[in-house]
């Protein structure tokens, strides 16, 4: 399926005018999606703030982007850790004071296939832990900032949202019970895309400005299977690689970027490759299966999350 929107080759790059003047933030920019789509809005004089759990593997990734893109460059770096909770906070709080403006804040980064049961630091199941629970509280601190200057929040989810239990398994949200990794990464994207889907509702209702968008890289050579997964995983990730069904992580971040700049793009969408099982190729919206914004788990899922993470978030 081709998004007509943008033709039979799709969204791309080139569409980006220069983008002085504004800030984007992004999770996760030492590797993969993260890092290209950094070194892509930089490269449109855009100041970008980077937040990334390795201090020193970002100063790394920060100085070779610095020395690649050359003295306009705008890069700040910020060590933030998803998977607990008041790591996000500080981080969010130190963000506040250096941007006046949000023009976007693009939720990338993300655990996955992690093989053995963990809890975080805070009592969570790592995988919703981290890619569910800190986004949330990430996007809470700094929403105001971003409704401010009419800005944007881009939710980066997968396909595999397709592959879980298709809604939220409130009985035990921990999987204590019955730990898979694969359903469990599949849920915990499940529920960044229905907080991005309860969130439009939300700012709809209260008349407000800003915007959420949901999107996802396809099947791109990304570092995220190798960092988090376990050794059976890396190795048919390794075989996949190979394949014309994976394409590069540059490609992959072509829809972060986009829904980060493009005008005009619906809500209420899926946005990636739409090529052979919407997993490569030109990219648009794609499939959006309906159980991903069921109203009332939506509505129950942010209620419950804000009791669990002690955060209110009063659009």
């Amino acid at each position: 399926m081709v998004d007509q929107m943008f033709g039979s080759k799709g969204w791309t790059p080139e569409r980006v005018d220069s983008l002085a003047g504004k800030i984007f933030v992004i999770t996760g920019t030492t590797a993969g999606t993260g890092f290209e789509a950094a070194r892509f809005l930089a490269s449109k004089n855009a100041k970008v703030i980077m937040l990334n759990r390795n201090p020193e593997k970002a100063t790394r990734v920060q100085e070779c982007l610095e020395k690649e893109i050359g003295p306009n460059a705008d890069f700040t770096n910020i060590q933030m850790d998803l998977s607990i909770l008041q790591s996000v906070r500080v981080a969010a709080t130190k963000i506040l004071k250096i941007a006046p403006r949000i023009d976007a804040l693009i939720c990338n980064a993300a655990i996955a296939q992690v093989p053995k049961h963990r809890i975080t630091v805070d009592g969570f199941e790592c995988h919703i832990g981290t890619n569910y629970y800190g986004h949330f509280v990430l996007c809470s601190s700094l929403f105001e900032r971003i409704e401010q200057s009419k800005g944007r929040i881009v939710v980066v989810s997968s396909l595999g949202y397709k592959m879980g239990l298709r809604t939220i398994q409130f009985d035990d949200i921990n999987w204590e019970k019955s730990y898979k990794p694969n359903p469990v990464y599949c849920h915990s994207k499940l529920a960044q895309m229905m907080m991005a889907y309860e969130l439009q509702d939300r700012i709809k209702a209260a008349n407000k400005f800003s915007k959420a968008y949901v999107c996802h890289p396809g099947a791109s050579a990304t570092s995220l299977i190798s960092t988090s997964g376990g050794a059976l995983i890396n190795f048919i990730w390794s075989l996949m690689k190979l394949s014309p069904f994976v394409q590069s992580a540059e490609k992959g971040a072509y829809s972060q970027i986009m829904c980060a700049t493009e005008e005009n793009l619906e809500q209420r969408a899926f946005y990636g490759p739409t090529g052979p099982m919407e997993a490569v190729g030109p990219v648009g919206a794609g499939t959006l299966e309906t159980y991903a914004f069921e109203k009332k788990v939506m509505s129950k899922l942010w209620e419950v999350t804000e009791q669990i993470t002690d955060s209110r978030w009063d659009v």
